[in-house]
């Protein structure tokens, strides 16, 4: 919550999530959708916010929990997001870190649905394909001090843990 090191840009339906107003104030660029938000209005939130937010904070890494929540039909989310409305959303990320010449880690979540684990699949395969992640393009950007402390200091974490 205190930690001025690290900033957090959310995208969600204001009505369901976060429910937690102690954890909702830890966000710091809060984009609230309406229930049933479809594709148009989604990614050009985002887009306009992740720059909003990289320009507001520089970060070392960041970061990109790529929940597949928001798909049209699933259970949890209540937005309207096609398949392809997902993967031009992780494009727009992935764009926005690489014009700023940011390292980024994506992790998956959310999503019921037994189709989005084909959704996301064609995301990576589409960030490949366009040449936004690969294991040079990896290798490069992590050669900022910062990052490589940190994964330095990642590998030493888990080599403790797993001699405990």
């Amino acid at each position: 919550m205190d930690d001025h090191r690290v900033y957090i840009m959310d995208v969600y339906n204001r009505y369901i999530y976060p429910g937690d107003g102690f954890a909702k104030r830890a966000i710091k660029r809060k984009v609230e959708l309406d229930w049933g938000t479809e594709d148009t209005e989604y990614l050009q939130k985002v887009q306009t916010h992740v720059e909003g937010a990289l320009n507001e904070s520089r970060p070392d890494i960041i970061i990109y929990n790529a929940g597949t929540d928001i798909l049209d039909g699933d259970p949890l989310g209540g937005l309207a997001i096609s398949p392809q409305g997902i993967v031009k959303r992780d494009e727009a990320v992935f764009r926005a870190a690489r014009s700023h010449r940011i390292p980024i880690l994506m992790v998956t979540s959310g999503g019921y649905q037994k189709r989005t684990a084909r959704i996301i699949a064609d995301s990576i395969l589409n960030l490949h394909n366009l040449g936004l992640i690969d294991k040079e393009l990896a290798t490069s950007e992590a050669k900022n001090p910062k990052v490589e402390l940190m994964i330095r200091e990642s590998i030493l974490d888990l080599t403790n843990l797993s001699l405990q």
